[in-house]
């Protein structure tokens, strides 16, 4: 039963990426609603320091064994998680979380658009683009998007474009194990840093229940499954396909922050859907042809 083997084949790491950016952007609402307890700063050590319990308890990382080549991408990928989360923490905390997102997500577009080879993957990026340049508020808008918090979502982006090329490279062996590992590094730098600026706050009991809950959704799941899916795709389709993020990151704000959407932004967030089906048909129209040439 070759055929059916292929098609999982395929579509699995999609499915496995498309619940791991649900996950964390319903993760990313409720981190939001705690920061006027703890600041950004505060739910980001909480995040990564239950994160990284749950994946170590799971993974074990300390059975693991890396080569001295894998060793530098394991460290950039780990600190660039760690930056990533507290960067974006930080813009959310000024600007609104589809935003943020949009704008994080010139990270993964600079790594989709640097990998492309065919005409056909730029007609998906350039979608994306089209969409992201619509979803932004641009115009007379502009005035009332916060800079600060503009220029740290970029940040995270340039933070999330290190995270897949180093990821892919560091996870080859291991796999979603890695991810512990990272984590592992990422909490070693950021937890204190977010410990201190958080003070005595942190400490309440009653925090516990919902940064677990952040650490799950936002971190321990969703790291696990873009591991599975960040070594089995292209570096530029996964790109491409986590440019669904700011639809997401839109719809889950509208659920649970209650931020609402323009024709404008409704008319982007389907743009991006597009170029993130598109990208997806033509993975699987090229892997078709790759299994054909190999037979």
């Amino acid at each position: 039963m070759p055929a059916p083997s292929r098609k999982t084949a395929v579509w699995l790491p999609i499915v496995v990426l498309l619940i791991a950016m649900s996950s964390i952007q319903s993760g990313a609402s409720l981190a939001k609603s705690l920061f006027p307890l703890v600041g950004a700063p505060g739910v980001t050590a909480l995040r990564l320091a239950l994160g990284t319990l749950i994946l170590v308890v799971i993974f074990k990382p300390w059975r693991l064994r890396f080569t001295r080549e894998q060793r530098l991408p394991l460290l950039l990928y780990g600190l660039s998680l760690g930056a990533m989360n507290y960067l974006f923490y930080l813009s959310i905390q000024r600007i609104p979380l589809g935003i943020a997102v949009a704008l994080e997500f010139t990270g993964p577009l600079a790594v989709a658009l640097f990998g492309s080879r065919r005409p056909i993957d730029f007609v998906w990026v350039a979608l994306a683009v089209a969409g992201l340049w619509f979803l932004l508020p641009l115009g007379q808008n502009a005035a009332h998007l916060d800079l600060t918090g503009a220029a740290l979502a970029m940040g995270a982006g340039a933070c999330w474009a290190v995270y897949i090329i180093s990821g892919q490279r560091a996870g080859e062996e291991h796999g979603p194990a890695t991810v512990a590992m990272g984590s592992l590094i990422a909490a070693a730098v950021f937890v204190p840093v977010g410990v201190l600026q958080a003070g005595d706050a942190l400490w309440h009991g009653s925090l516990l229940p919902l940064g677990l809950g952040i650490a799950v959704l936002s971190t321990a799941l969703p790291y696990s499954l873009e591991m599975v899916a960040l070594t089995r795709l292209p570096t530029r389709t996964f790109g491409t396909l986590m440019s669904m993020e700011p639809a997401l990151a839109a719809l889950s704000g509208m659920i649970f922050l209650g931020e609402t959407l323009t024709l404008s932004q409704t008319l982007a967030l389907g743009a991006i859907i597009t170029a993130s089906v598109g990208s997806t048909l033509t993975l699987r129209r090229e892997t078709r042809l790759e299994n054909v040439d190999v037979n």
